[in-house]
């Protein structure tokens, strides 16, 4: 996963957004359905629509619509006017994260070789070897 000459903190990649007319027109005109239906949610709250049951489905159906405008308005700027861009990260190893140090990596030896030799420091703690 290293790149050759790549650093933390590079810039790996990067494409300049497209920026395309014809998106710029979709976020204008989303932009707009995304005004009149944040103005019907409004008019709907000072009419009292959300005292009625019929009314507070329409208002929660207008609420998801604006949500869902709001999706494509931001979606279609990410793609279209964003840049993309790829910066070098450097990656840990699962044991960094536990704060290990790279001689613990594999642990300590629970037991030794000879079960014997842990039952005799186990009863005698001042056995030696």
């Amino acid at each position: 996963m290293s790149s050759s000459g790549s650093t933390y903190g590079d810039i790996h990649r990067y494409e300049p957004a497209r920026e395309s007319t014809a998106a710029a027109v979709g976020i204008v005109l989303l932009t707009l359905i995304e005004i009149v239906f944040v103005g019907l949610f409004t008019y709907g709250l000072l009419a009292g629509w959300g005292f009625t049951p019929d009314g507070n489905m329409y208002l929660g159906t207008i609420l998801a619509i604006i949500f869902v405008d709001l999706a494509f308005i931001l979606m279609l700027y990410r793609k279209e006017f964003l840049p993309d861009v790829m910066i070098v990260k450097k990656r840990r190893r699962k044991w960094e994260d536990l704060y290990v140090r790279e001689e613990d990596v594999d642990g300590v030896q629970m037991a030794e070789k000879d079960p014997w030799e842990s039952i005799k420091r186990a009863v005698y703690p001042y056995y030696k070897k």
